[in-house]
């Protein structure tokens, strides 16, 4: 069983910058961020980092967002700068390991 602990998040104005951390327990494969937008049903990848340090990023945060990770302590980071208005979302932790595990999600609102 594979338990996420996420923090980070909160309200900050557009232009501005936040950091999410996401603390794993286990063996990991691979981990990375979702969100879901307010009124939206779907989650979308954000970004992706497996163990050995492949990135994935979704189109409209490139440039803006930095995913990293510390295998020693299991623990993957999102660096998000320069955030608008449109990534206010519940961000969520994935985890993928024997199957995928999910974090229960922080609160990014991005507005002035």
């Amino acid at each position: 069983q594979v338990q996420l602990v996420e923090s980070g998040g909160g309200l900050v104005q557009p232009g501005g910058s936040l950091r999410l951390s996401c603390a794993a327990s286990g063996s990991i494969f691979a981990m990375g961020w979702h969100r879901q937008a307010p009124g939206k049903q779907q989650r979308e990848l954000v970004a992706r980092i497996t163990s050995g340090g492949s990135t994935n990023y979704a189109d409209s945060v490139k440039g803006r967002f930095t995913i990293s990770r510390d295998n020693a302590k299991n623990t993957v980071y999102l660096q998000m700068n320069s955030l608008k208005p449109e990534d206010t979302a519940v961000y969520y932790c994935a985890a993928d390991s024997s199957r995928r595990y999910w974090g229960k999600g922080t609160l990014v609102t991005v507005s002035s």
